[in-house]
């Protein structure tokens, strides 16, 4: 029982105007606590200390939460951007060198990226004229990775250096491609796990183009969000299917050879490089969406709940190409996607696919202009994208629910070494 002989505290008087101070203290904290509590049960990048700009002195500067802490390298073996894993935010954009520039130009404009790409992944502001649109975040998984077009050699004077493997991708029957959305000079990938951070980027290295390139053409996409789903997974596209099941993974033995130019390979500049294809390819969604679930785990040959192959396990199960049902019908249908694609089925083909979605907006007709910027990478087309894709143009039941509308090929050099920009070793060579 309670001890009734101790006097009982008397409560102070509070007046209207303390209690309004007082809530909304409370929600400021409360605020303050929610932001930080989505990090549970994240991983923290190796680079989690790293930090982004300073908050205003008048207010005490939160933690980050694992999101925005986590920092991709600029410098290294490889471009970032090519084994991260899929960030939230993503931006292409293509140059054409202006008129009158040439391999000076081009050099001093590489060297500018470079400087830039290493400030921003870092988590700081650029060099010059930073538009502060990042200025309160982490480095949120930012990558700035650069390429070449087939057009940069002949406008750089750089011909007898253009690899054989840049050469231009032949034509499918699924292509409907925009010239003026294809191709390029220059190619920039940004990615980001926050939005205004990919932003950031995107506008920086526009800026920092200055008068030695304009864009040709840029486009925008997306992810999941790290974290939205309650464990890790393959991500979905639009289309609701688990997409990428059966990308190489950096563990496999064979990884480097099928995705990366050999430090000994030709020419000598892509050491350690590897080709990016890039295609804008809408998917028919309206007409997609017609079809019964069943319809659809036909055409893609695998379930779409979980994306376990139709003949039965989980996701990473092999599938059983040879498996009928009762009435001896295959249960991966003979023109199933996921069957076509495999690397078994192409002569051992493999790309490393890296893409994001697009959404943008609805057309006059009331469709959505929505689908996927594909990216694959690869140690060389001629044995990785182009004979997968011939083969899908032969009989995909996917295909007739897709369209390729633009398309480029560039040539990614390898990473940058400390004091080094990207393509240093062209430019200067």
């Amino acid at each position: 029982m309670p001890d009734q002989s101790l006097p009982k505290a008397r409560t102070p008087e509070v007046t209207p105007g303390e209690r309004e101070a007082a809530s909304a203290h409370e929600g400021i904290s409360r605020r303050r606590l929610l932001g930080t509590a989505g990090a549970t049960g994240l991983v923290l990048g190796t680079a989690g200390a790293a930090v982004g700009y300073a908050a205003a002195p008048s207010e005490a500067a939160a933690p980050l939460t694992s999101l925005g802490t986590d920092r991709a390298m600029f410098h290294g073996k490889h471009q970032p951007g090519i084994t991260d894993g899929l960030q939230a935010r993503g931006h292409v954009v293509a140059f054409d060198l202006a008129a009158g520039a040439g391999r000076k130009e081009a050099a001093a404009l590489l060297r500018r990226w470079s400087e830039t790409a290493r400030r921003l992944m870092a988590g700081e502001p650029s060099a010059h004229d930073d538009t502060d649109v990042a200025r309160d975040a982490g480095p949120s998984s930012l990558t700035i990775t650069f390429g070449f077009g087939h057009s940069f050699f002949a406008r750089t004077g750089l011909e007898e250096q253009r690899p054989t493997a840049l050469d231009p991708l032949p034509e499918f029957s699924s292509d409907h491609l925009d010239k003026n959305r294809s191709n390029g000079d220059l190619w920039v990938q940004i990615g980001a796990n926050d939005a205004l951070v990919a932003f950031h980027a995107l506008r920086a290295i526009q800026k920092d183009a200055g008068r030695a390139a304009k864009v040709r053409w840029q486009m925008n996409g997306f992810n999941r969000s790290p974290g939205a789903t309650s464990h890790p997974m393959t991500a979905r596209n639009l289309m609701g299917q688990i997409d990428g099941t059966r990308n190489p993974k950096p563990s496999e033995a064979d990884f480097d050879q099928r995705i990366f130019v050999p430090e000994k390979g030709e020419p000598a500049w892509m050491a350690n490089g590897s080709y990016a294809v890039v295609r804008r390819i809408r998917m028919l969604l309206d007409d997609w969406e017609k079809l019964s679930g069943k319809a659809q785990e036909d055409v893609i040959g695998r379930r779409k709940s979980d994306g376990a192959a139709l003949s039965g396990g989980d996701e990473t199960t092999a599938m059983d190409l040879e498996k009928t049902d009762a009435k001896g019908n295959l249960v991966v249908p003979i023109n199933a996607h996921a069957r076509i694609t495999r690397p078994d089925q192409n002569g051992g083909a493999a790309m490393l696919r890296r893409p994001f979605s697009f959404h943008d907006g609805i057309d006059n007709d009331g469709v959505p202009d929505a689908g996927l910027l594909f990216i694959c990478w690869q140690a060389d087309p001629l044995r990785g994208f182009v004979p997968v894709q011939r083969k899908l143009d032969r009989g995909d039941a996917l295909s007739q629910f897709i369209r390729h509308e633009s398309s480029g090929l560039f040539a990614v050099p390898g990473g940058a070494a400390e004091g080094e920009y990207v393509g240093q070793k062209l430019l200067e060579g």
